[in-house]
């Protein structure tokens, strides 16, 4: 197995499960209501800020892959459209599964030698160390979002 199509297999099981950590995103945001992902608790972001968040850089990322070019902005990666229903929650995280589904499908058949390669400009560095990151910022955010939902249910 070659190790972008490893790198998928790793990015479905953060998204999907099952994963080496044990917790996914599908897995920890299973029963989050609406109301539970718009709560803020302690000045922290929200859990669906974080959702936001997380799949921003995923669809940045995506759309590079895709071909296109490289435009994100930072300042841009918490501006989450309202969500005021659960239909509005519930697109967003069809969309979460939509765009990482897209996203571990082009990373399978990616070549290999692509990884070396310059993702945009030479300051972002090469696809590895892009996609390495992306998955430990992952991580990081799916950690705030158990210890929220945590302090969510002790409210």
């Amino acid at each position: 197995m070659s190790f972008n199509q490893q790198f998928a297999k790793h990015f479905k099981g953060f998204h999907f499960g099952p994963s080496l950590t044990g917790s996914s995103l599908k897995e920890v945001l299973e029963g989050v209501s609406w109301q539970q992902a718009t709560t803020r608790v302690h000045g922290l972001n929200t859990i669906a800020m974080l959702v936001f968040h997380i799949n921003y850089y995923v669809n940045v990322v995506l759309k590079v892959l895709k071909g296109g070019p490289l435009v994100a902005h930072d300042k841009y990666s918490y501006d989450m459209p309202p969500i005021r229903s659960e239909a509005d929650w519930q697109q967003m995280l069809d969309r979460c599964i939509s765009e990482a589904t897209e996203f571990a499908e082009l990373l399978e058949s990616m070549p290999e030698e692509r990884l070396k390669e310059l993702m945009d400009l030479e300051k972002y560095g090469n696809w590895f160390q892009n996609l390495l990151v992306l998955q430990e910022h992952s991580y990081y955010h799916l950690g705030q979002i158990v210890l929220i939902k945590k302090i969510l249910s002790q409210s």
